[in-house]
């Protein structure tokens, strides 16, 4: 059930029987030669929308612009800073916890979000409480990273092994591939497996690894591939939301 294409109306009736929303935030930056920009914003969305068929649980509208300053040497990036990351969530939670909502459960696809996310829960915590007092709603919000769970893992190394990398990895983009068959790209790397390594700002990041990618080969994605990684990970996540939602 998502947000976006319910009404006011089915919005405070699903209230009656849960207080749960999943909120699929990604990114929007390069990926590197046959990368979609839009791949952490679409892996986080596609992922979320699955969970929420399979739980039931309303799903949130995508944010689809994350903390990506490092990117931003690579045309087509963008990027919030961390303040505004935190504020945008801060307002994105504290809207629907008017309504009723008390648990928010963020599937991310970008690892650049993890410090503000987790910084914005503590900002959410202590303006409820300051706001609100004693009588405060419990509210409680959790990250899950769509590709973090031991069964994504173990088939992304049955894939792919050393070659998936830590940036543009052929796991992401074939979760892409098979979300948006239509738009697959297709790109020469030479080598095919990037080198690993990190950076410090986004000129050293294009400076180190200039086609975009980081220890990665993502010429091996296939659509097939991203539909069993979705699978795994829609099953994995649904199990955490249920799990979530079950806590006193």
């Amino acid at each position: 059930m998502q947000l976006l294409l319910s009404t006011w109306a089915e919005a405070e009736s699903y209230l009656k029987t849960s207080k749960g929303i999943v909120m699929p935030i990604g990114s929007t930056e390069q990926h590197g030669p046959n990368g979609l920009i839009g791949t952490d914003a679409i892996c986080a969305e596609v992922v979320a929308r699955g969970v929420g068929d399979a739980t039931g649980a309303m799903v949130g509208p995508t944010i689809p612009v994350g903390m990506a300053v490092h990117h931003m040497d690579f045309a087509g990036s963008m990027t919030l800073k961390p303040s505004t990351l935190i504020a945008l969530l801060r307002d994105y939670v504290m809207s629907l916890s008017e309504h009723g909502f008390e648990r928010f459960f963020f599937i991310n696809g970008h690892g650049g979000n993890i410090p503000s996310l987790r910084a914005a829960f503590y900002e959410i915590y202590a303006e409820n409480r300051a706001q609100r007092g004693k009588g405060a709603p419990d509210l409680r919000c959790t990250l899950v990273n769509w590709w973090e769970n031991p069964e994504v893992g173990r088939l992304s190394r049955e894939l792919f092994g050393a070659r998936e990398g830590s940036h543009a990895t052929p796991s992401e983009v074939s979760l892409t591939q098979f979300a948006y068959p239509e738009s697959i790209k297709t790109a020469a790397m030479d080598p095919e497996t990037a080198a690993p390594g990190g950076f410090y700002d986004a000129r050293d990041f294009r400076r180190r690894h200039p086609d975009g990618r980081i220890g990665s080969a993502p010429g091996l994605a296939a659509p097939e591939h991203g539909k069993r990684l979705f699978e795994l990970a829609v099953q994995a996540i649904s199990r955490q939301y249920g799990s979530f939602m079950a806590e006193e």
